[in-house]
């Protein structure tokens, strides 16, 4: 067997993968141009015509979206003053903000820095990936909004508690320190945006930053 056969295949990279390619269509070219918060924004823009609320996977799991997302959402983070090293890691609230998770981690990496990830375990109260324990953290949801229907995204949550206190409490009691929460999709009409949380435990109240990658206005 050969050196080259008994080895992995590189990957090019896309920009290597596509040189000399032409855009199949005028579409594709024109996207090609846009800015990368514009293309994800038209991204979503096709996925959510007609929909009320989506848990956005047509968009999360595209390999277009999936390499814009991160970037965005920590460039979205750093404009709202919370850069990278404001945070050790990114969990996600519900099972749609795991693909955003990945996409910021792999983000985070491209730019020569470490964050972590972990999932909401859903059916215990837990958190699943490597230990949070003295950490600070940011929550994220693929869709926040008070006309959000499901689980952390719905109106009770945001404006009651609700499940995202629980998720609170149970990262508060693994020993991590929630910095802000933030969503690809947000409708909280505030100048400074908070959700009120209530440890389900003391029953105290905290107001956490809420950071918007897109205001759900921007999209219909």
């Amino acid at each position: 067997m050969s050196e080259e056969a008994s080895t992995f295949r590189k990957t090019a990279s896309a920009s290597r993968r596509d040189e000399g390619a032409a855009p199949t269509t005028a579409d594709e070219a024109a996207f090609a141009l846009m800015e990368p918060r514009d293309q994800l924004k038209t991204l979503l823009r096709a996925h959510m015509a007609d929909r009320p609320f989506s848990e956005l996977s047509p968009v999360t799991f595209d390999h277009r979206g999936a390499s814009l997302i991160g970037h965005i959402m920590l460039d979205t983070l750093e404009e709202q003053g919370y850069s990278i090293a404001d945070f050790d890691a990114v969990g996600a609230l519900t099972a749609a903000a795991v693909p955003i998770v990945c996409s910021m981690m792999h983000a985070a990496a491209s730019r020569g820095e470490a964050l972590d990830g972990f999932v909401m375990d859903f059916v215990y109260p837990a958190t699943k990936g490597p230990s949070i324990e003295g950490r600070r953290v940011v929550l994220v949801d693929s869709w926040l909004s008070e006309k959000s229907y499901v689980q952390t995204s719905s109106l009770v949550t945001l404006r009651n508690g609700n499940e995202l206190s629980l998720d609170f409490g149970i990262v508060d009691a693994a020993g991590a320190e929630v910095v802000a929460i933030t969503s690809l999709i947000g409708g909280v009409d505030m100048e400074q945006p908070t959700v009120r949380v209530i440890d389900p435990v003391s029953g105290e109240a905290t107001e956490v930053p809420f950071v918007e990658t897109f205001h759900e206005s921007e999209l219909h």
